[in-house]
């Protein structure tokens, strides 16, 4: 029952959410062109990190963990979001990746990609000490606060590299969610996932984009479900396949290598939009 509860509450305010996103006088702010050429717009984005963390924290075990999914989830959400607005700038254009943004810092100016990788960061690193560790050692406890963190803010940028494509993010936070949200605590997750399914049609058939502040987001929200969780050994091993990944993705393309499987190309494309003749 507290499954069904917390996904339907996410999938209620996410869907509540994006309607009002879109009734803003200035939502025409938010329209943006995808790689179909196709104008869909980045409400998708607000509508999910909304929708996202009400429904975790409504999940939620224990008070803690409500507040490290409403600390992950929001921050994630809202420095994404000033990404996405402040980055279409021409003069942020500039500036990619990660060490694009510290190049720029070297040069005295705080770009807009840099307030959302610090804000991440500090929010995963507040979620992860709330949701704590069970090691009784205070470094212990600090190294577990330390890799929690560093899971959170990887989890947030794994989503948001995969955001490329349609129903891309989307998908890999079910596959990512769905054994966390089967498992003890579920109810959590199973919040964060009924945010995702309200919104995927709509992600699908190019209506909206998640931008960063819906994938950054989701990612973190599942960083902190699992990170609650794991132990010292589990936060290891997430965290060195996330850098892994991440690391991988500043030298290979991640669309090229789902475009070259055939199996990974048919559930990517699976239920989206066919390009217009």
């Amino acid at each position: 029952m507290a499954l069904l509860r917390s996904f339907g509450i996410g999938a209620i305010v996410a869907r509540t959410a994006l309607g009002w996103v879109r009734r803003d006088p200035n939502a025409g702010d938010l329209r943006r062109t995808n790689f179909h050429g196709r104008t869909v717009t980045l409400a998708g984005g607000p509508a999910l990190a909304l929708g996202a963390t009400a429904g975790a924290a409504s999940g939620a075990a224990t008070p803690r963990l409500a507040a490290a999914a409403v600390t992950a989830g929001a921050v994630a959400g809202a420095v994404g979001f000033y990404d996405d607005v402040v980055g279409n700038r021409p003069e942020e254009k500039a500036f990619k990746g990660f060490a694009g943004h510290l190049g720029a810092l070297r040069e005295g100016r705080v770009t807009s990609g840099l307030v959302k990788i610090a804000g991440v960061g500090a929010a995963g690193l507040v979620a992860s000490a709330l949701v704590g560790s069970e090691r009784r050692s205070r470094f212990g406890r600090g190294a577990d606060v330390l890799l929690g963190a560093g899971v959170i803010a990887g989890t947030a940028n794994l989503l948001n590299l995969l955001d490329l494509r349609p129903g891309r993010a989307l998908k890999a936070g079910t596959i990512l969610g769905t054994p966390l949200a089967l498992g003890r605590g579920g109810a959590m997750t199973a919040g964060t996932l009924g945010a995702g399914a309200a919104l995927l049609p709509a992600d699908l058939n190019e209506e909206i984009m998640l931008g960063d502040s819906g994938a950054n987001a989701l990612g973190a929200l599942l960083g902190v479900a699992f990170t609650a969780r794991a132990g010292t050994a589990g936060r290891v091993a997430a965290l060195a396949v996330l850098a892994s990944l991440t690391a991988a993705s500043e030298q290979i393309s991640f669309t090229k290598v789902i475009q070259d499987t055939p199996w990974l190309r048919a559930v990517d494309e699976l239920g989206r939009r066919p390009p217009e003749a």
